[in-house]
């Protein structure tokens, strides 16, 4: 058996452990019930494994996972005052869970992904290291042929695709001799990054961070200059008369919890506090469960066995002790 394998099957035995914790109905001594959202894409899953593991494993919680999205999350914590956690929640979409924070009812205590949700306009990197002047808008305009006369955009329908529409005429790239290429789907928009990376062809266009495709293709954003509010809100809005240049801003996505369970699991919510996820960490979770076809559990043993350094610093003395096997 070689070593890839096995380590494989290691992932798949100790992601058997996580999902029989999670399905587990005694409640345990030292922590009562928690219920966790589980958001419905892939980094928030991931985030929602590992903390299950962590405090059914560490801290003795009995953890229930809610699957929802950002704004039935935000709109529950509203009428039913749970679920317990709410992690991976991308707040600017969610004004409703802005509201209850400001009213005390919720309280954020991490940012879960330390960097923000990423969008830019990215060049290969490989492209960057040979032509650093492509790393500015003002290179990319001045040299169209650099980067293959082409910007990718998004497909109809995403937001991403009424800001760019915007951005496209702001910075006039068709002025400058780069056609701007509407893509009909995300796995072409996914494809067409592939397949540049393959040949190591020129490519310029928009993608978001953390992705798994991010996690496999080092990419290097594009400065378009300084982040502009009032400019990003009118460039997102479909009648936008007076767009304007600006970069995308950085997505704060959080962890908040309820008051009551602040109150009620202190040492639990302080291990949350400290449980963040890089996108560079995130996106090399996403790639290794995509290139392996692997769960979620199993994506989260990955992150388990290959950060320890990274959450091994999130956990009190007790919790290390119970985990001290996965820490070695």
């Amino acid at each position: 058996m070689n070593g890839a394998i096995s380590k494989f099957l290691t992932f798949t035995a100790l992601a058997g452990v996580i999902t029989i914790a999670a399905g587990t109905s005694d409640a345990r001594a030292d922590c009562g019930e928690v219920s966790i959202t589980e958001m419905n894409w892939a980094s928030a899953s991931v985030v929602t494994s590992v903390a299950r593991f962590i405090m059914e494993q560490g801290y003795g919680c009995e953890v229930t996972a809610v699957p929802s999205d950002t704004v039935p999350a935000a709109t529950s914590l509203a009428e039913n005052g749970e679920p317990d956690i709410a992690t991976e929640m991308w707040i600017n979409s969610a004004p409703v869970y802005q509201k209850l924070e400001a009213e005390g009812k919720v309280k954020t205590i991490a940012n879960v992904l330390s960097d923000g949700g990423a969008e830019h306009w990215l060049i290969p990197k490989y492209l960057a290291e040979k032509h650093p002047e492509l790393t500015t808008i003002e290179g990319v305009l001045a040299n169209p042929e650099l980067v293959g006369g082409r910007f990718h955009n998004c497909p109809e329908g995403w937001g991403c695709r009424i800001v760019n529409d915007s951005l496209k005429e702001a910075f006039d790239l068709e002025g400058s001799g780069i056609e701007v290429f509407d893509h009909g789907s995300g796995e072409t928009l996914a494809g067409s990054i592939a397949a540049a990376y393959a040949d190591e062809k020129p490519w310029f266009g928009y993608y978001w961070a953390p992705t798994a495709l991010l996690g496999k293709y080092e990419m290097v954003p594009v400065d378009l200059g300084p982040f502009n509010a009032d400019i990003h809100m009118c460039n997102r809005t479909p009648d936008c008369v007076d767009v304007g240049k600006s970069s995308y801003p950085a997505a704060r996505v959080v962890t908040g919890v309820t008051t009551s369970f602040a109150a009620r699991e202190p040492e639990v919510v302080d291990m949350l506090s400290k449980l963040s996820f890089t996108n560079q960490q995130m996106g090399a979770v996403l790639a290794w469960k995509e290139d392996n076809n692997a769960s979620v559990e199993e994506a989260a043993v990955y992150f388990l066995t290959t950060y320890k350094d990274a959450w091994g610093s999130w956990l009190n003395e007790e919790a290390k002790a119970k985990l001290a096997g996965l820490l070695k």
